[in-house]
């Protein structure tokens, strides 16, 4: 096991304003290009709500017949289609994947690009907002669920811990937050983890810097 939560257990409730005004301080302001060669370009939407326990974040289970990642859960998101930006990738798979129009988000900026070597993905997080939490239903060929996650929930006892993994000579610690009927981890874990940090003033530690996970 790895370290404990580094926030509040369960920690304060906070806005989507509050979060906002503690991101965009942080927002990556720099090069997009990936950080290593064969990287294939992603961007996911990091889509925040307000409802009645505070802000709420929007993901998504991906279809348990998909090639990659079925079944897991994870943010609205794709690889990028020539000519596109990141935002723009990001919108239009938010609208593919569960049918949130393309004119709802207002797009905050642009977080912290992480890598997931093993699938060779380079994937920068879009945070975004709406006013409120709005029904969505996930398009059948991709989306098997999608969900308004409260961000106080994966700050509740018993949800969130590290795992160290070892694999031949290398050591990889692996995120993870156990909801009451889903598990998150892996890349989309990193990205909570790093907005969770941000948004409760814990910023000393960058997990978007370690590596992924190996393959399963």
């Amino acid at each position: 096991m790895g370290a404990p939560a580094p926030w509040p257990v369960p920690a304060p409730v906070l806005r989507t304003d509050e979060i906002v005004q503690r991101v965009v301080p942080r927002l990556h302001t720099g090069s997009l290009e990936p950080s290593f060669r064969a990287a294939r370009p992603s961007a996911v939407l990091v889509l925040l709500a307000d409802g009645p326990d505070g802000a709420e974040v929007l993901l998504t289970r991906r279809a348990m017949h998909l090639r990659n990642h079925r079944g897991e859960v994870s943010f609205p998101g794709g690889r990028l289609d020539p000519g596109e930006s990141y935002v723009e990738a990001a919108v239009r798979e938010a609208d593919e994947e569960v049918g949130l129009p393309r004119s709802a988000p207002e797009v905050i900026g642009i977080m912290q690009p992480l890598s997931t070597l093993v699938s060779l993905s380079w994937i920068v997080p879009v945070l975004a907002r709406i006013p409120e939490p709005r029904p969505l239903h996930g398009h059948p060929g991709e989306v098997d669920r999608v969900l308004w996650v409260p961000l106080r929930d994966f700050t509740l006892p018993g949800t969130y811990r590290e795992e160290v993994w070892a694999r031949a000579d290398d050591e990889f610690t692996i995120l993870f937050f156990e909801l009451d009927d889903e598990t998150v981890w892996g890349a989309t874990a990193r990205m909570l983890t790093h907005l969770l940090r941000v948004a409760h003033g814990i910023d000393d530690v960058d997990v978007l810097d370690r590596p992924g996970p190996p393959a399963r």
